[in-house]
């Protein structure tokens, strides 16, 4: 049975046991205000736009028109509107734009929102309100840690899964001498955190690591640095992401550091900023990736929908965004009702496949998605066969190996 199989099984699955328990709508369930409302909040002007942006927009809106499709005049949710706003990955913005989605716009959901700190101010106002919030963009740890709660999900990617496909290869491969660099938030601290004991637990030593400017255009004076460390580092990882990566790299280069022995590792890295730099710029580069658009048939045949849509091949976030949509809408179809706590309970523990996850599970314990993962590698131009194909997955990570163990500090 192959992974749209499967889906369809789990939801006849919890189609039936829903009817069980009354049906969809079973105890008073029922669409609040005629309609539900997708809020998509995340960068549309700075840094990160081009690796979610308008295009997660979009993919939420397919989301819809697809769960329309599927149930047609069974569909408990008849209206559906998707709303979108921009944070520009500032936390008080992002704090004053959820009000007002979930306030004045009655939205029923928050998706996406990259910036580690922007996503927590969000987390705390879905609490606050208690309205569902799926984060996509953002990678801190803690949002299924101490500051978890019963209306936050995230879905897609954290700084565990990165820094211990990356790092821990990276350094078994032999790049035991590490100087990393990252950006002062809470995203760039959690990377340093998860890097330092990734490279550690697999052998290796960090020489230093230091904090930049976020968001930042020069990197010079953490580049010149790095040859005259003592001992000189293998490696150079970078925890920046979107922009701030693609200038890194790009200054990475022009100082030549990998001539001088000094590789690099990049932290998080979406097809985008290897599309902005070229792929010879970042040829032989490891990464840990949590989708990526040409690993399966299934994802390609996604992937070529969201083209025809948009003109580019998807980031993961794009991808991310439409199955945590899909799952939100099914949760509602399954329930007969958008309440909160009525969606929340749907989505705990749930076991799906989808066109973005694999083998995945909503953990109930902190509301962390597990799904499997890759490790991929940047291609040279010449291995390049057709636009936006940038990487070749070295292996998949396990759905089980690729997250950490749920965290007790998490009280939901």
């Amino acid at each position: 049975m192959n992974a749209f199989g499967r889906t369809a099984v789990l939801a006849v699955t919890g189609a039936l046991l829903a009817g069980c328990a009354g049906g969809p709508g079973g105890g008073g369930g029922k669409i609040s205000d005629g309609k539900v409302v997708l809020g998509v909040l995340n960068d549309q002007s700075a840094i990160y736009a081009d690796l979610s942006g308008k295009g997660s927009v979009e993919a939420v809106k397919m989301a819809v028109a697809d769960y329309k499709a599927k149930y047609g005049d069974k569909a408990v949710a008849k209206k559906i509107d998707v709303l979108s706003a921009d944070h520009q990955n500032k936390p008080d913005i992002a704090n004053t734009k959820a009000q007002e989605l979930y306030d004045r716009q009655q939205a029923d959901v928050i998706l996406d929102v990259p910036s580690s700190a922007a996503a927590l101010a969000v987390a705390n106002i879905a609490k606050a309100k208690k309205k569902v919030f799926f984060d996509v963009g953002a990678a801190t740890t803690a949002l299924e840690g101490a500051q978890c709660n019963k209306y936050t999900f995230h879905y897609g990617y954290n700084t565990y899964m990165l820094a211990h496909g990356t790092g821990d290869t990276v350094t078994k491969d032999g790049a035991k001498n590490w100087y990393i660099v990252y950006p002062d938030y809470a995203f760039g601290q959690d990377m340093n955190k998860n890097f330092t004991a990734a490279v550690k637990g697999a052998g290796g030593t960090i020489i230093k690591s230091d904090p930049t400017p976020y968001p930042n255009d020069n990197f010079s004076t953490f580049l010149l640095k790095a040859p005259g460390l003592s001992p000189k580092p293998q490696v150079l990882g970078t925890m920046q992401a979107g922009g701030d990566l693609v200038n890194l790299v790009k200054q990475y280069n022009e100082y030549k550091l990998r001539d001088k022995g000094i590789g690099l590792a990049v932290g998080l890295m979406f097809i985008t900023d290897i599309h902005s730099l070229g792929s010879d710029a970042l040829a032989g580069t490891k990464f840990s990736d949590a989708w990526y658009w040409n690993a399966s048939p299934e994802n390609r045949a996604w992937a070529d929908k969201f083209l025809a849509k948009t003109g580019k091949r998807p980031t993961f976030p794009n991808a991310a965004n439409y199955s945590a949509a899909t799952q939100y809408l099914e949760a509602v179809q399954r329930s007969g009702t958008d309440k909160s706590d009525t969606v929340v309970k749907q989505l705990e523990g749930l076991k799906f496949n989808d066109s973005f996850a694999h083998n995945a599970t909503i953990r109930a314990q902190d509301h962390l998605l597990l799904h499997d993962v890759s490790l991929a590698q940047v291609k040279p131009s010449s291995e390049v066969k057709e636009p936006w194909d940038y990487e070749k997955v070295l292996k998949t990570i396990p759905a089980d190996q690729a997250f950490q163990p749920a965290d007790p500090g998490c009280k939901l």
